[in-house]
């Protein structure tokens, strides 16, 4: 029987990766793999938002089944920053190591490091929208630990842990991360439906 295709809209190769590893009853393609390279703006002022925007332009532009994310990091001290613009909020010079420092910085020696991830997913299949959020609580480190995942990773500690994100494997990171709820939402979603 041939596996279900569904684009994940990303070229993110480390989600990717993630994603692929908790739906391996399906073929999970990227954005480079239909050649999609455009960049799809990501204007709206909420994840789920953001999420929708990135799976109706490949429906529209592709007729393909499909799914996107955005993610967010939000502390509370920061009136729930970086948010909506995580991937961006160290501005042009963003990447994982800038958006960390400026996040360190912005918290400076606040005793208060309470912070969540979450995740919203937009699933379009057959012509109709679903959506899916993932939450992951936890709180932020004062300097970076280990050196696994991607993003914020090292210096979030998720509650209940005494591991970052980055100290855990893939498959410990995917049971109780935010895009991992999400995910095992959109899995149950998928493996329930009739097709």
């Amino acid at each position: 029987m041939n596996k279900l295709k569904l684009v994940f809209a990303t070229n993110n190769q480390n989600k990717l990766k993630e994603v692929q590893a908790m739906l391996t009853n399906f073929e999970i393609v990227s954005l480079a793999d239909i050649n999609c390279f455009e960049e799809i703006p990501e204007t709206a002022k909420t994840l789920e938002g953001n999420a929708k925007i990135k799976a109706n332009f490949i429906t529209q532009k592709y007729g393909l089944n499909c799914f996107a994310d955005d993610t967010g990091l939000e502390v509370k001290a920061l009136n729930n920053e970086p948010g909506v613009y995580s991937a961006r909020y160290a501005g042009k010079e963003n990447n994982a190591e800038n958006n960390m420092k400026k996040l360190l910085h912005e918290l400076g020696e606040n005793s208060n490091r309470t912070a969540q991830f979450r995740t919203s997913i937009a699933l379009n299949v057959e012509g109709k929208q679903y959506i899916f959020e993932g939450i992951c609580k936890g709180t932020i480190l004062e300097e970076k630990k280990g050196d696994s995942g991607f993003g914020y990773d090292p210096i979030f500690l998720p509650a209940g842990y005494n591991k970052s994100f980055a100290e855990m494997d893939l498959n410990e990171k995917g049971e109780i991360s935010h895009r991992g709820k999400a995910i095992h939402k959109l899995v149950t979603f998928l493996n329930e439906y009739t097709w």
